[in-house]
């Protein structure tokens, strides 16, 4: 098990993981509320890749890391994710105009 200091490095060493292995790979988030910490892994059962952290506002970037792997799990291991953000792509969407009250 490899625990990573630098987000980056982590975030590129997974993907590279995943492109290499996309079938045996998994990804694990793990939250304990107790002591504030949260702990991703990226594994293919040979090799473990882990980053720990309590600092909040980690949590933006974990969504980040998630729509990378949704995105290499949809579109294959060979799909471009240079321009991949879960930010400005649910920003894109228009939101549904509901019912409401009329005034």
């Amino acid at each position: 098990m490899v625990y990573f200091d630098s987000w980056d490095e982590f975030v590129s060493k997974s993907v590279e993981l995943f492109r290499s292995h996309p079938d045996t790979t998994r990804y694990v988030v793990k939250y304990r509320h107790c002591e504030g910490k949260l702990v991703l892994k990226v594994t293919d059962n040979h090799e473990c890749l882990k980053f720990k952290t309590d600092q909040a506002q980690d949590a933006k970037k974990m969504e980040k890391l998630n729509t990378i792997f949704f995105t290499l799990m949809t579109h294959g291991p060979d799909a471009d994710i240079s321009d991949v953000s879960g930010k400005e792509q649910a920003e894109q969407q228009q939101p549904k105009k509901g019912r409401g009250r009329r005034q």
